[in-house]
């Protein structure tokens, strides 16, 4: 979404994903990456709430992927890290279907 963003409008600059100091930036790059960065943890935030009310028992939230770590920090959501669990699940698969 970064790079259609920057590819589409194309006054706005290529940015990296990071934290930002502040929610609220004071230029076009720390506006950009409070953007993203908080609109991200709002929409993790937002969809565990929603799959914890419609199974109400208790569960663990494992958050996957490359920018785990990064997006771990702006919220209390997240129970646990695994950089490679899909990588991992993959690898599950095919040593099943290789049966």
């Amino acid at each position: 979404s970064l790079l259609a963003l920057h590819e589409r409008a194309a006054a706005l600059p290529h940015i990296d994903i990071a934290q930002p100091e502040n929610v609220i930036g004071t230029n076009t790059v720390a506006c950009m990456q409070s953007g993203i960065f908080w609109g991200y943890i709002g929409l993790v935030e937002g969809i565990c709430k929603k799959i914890k009310l419609e199974h109400p028992r208790p569960m663990k939230i494992i958050s996957t992927g490359g920018l785990s770590t990064l997006f771990e920090r702006g919220t209390n959501t997240i129970d646990h890290i695994d950089l490679h669990l899909t990588l991992h699940g993959l690898y599950l698969v095919d040593q099943r279907n290789r049966k």
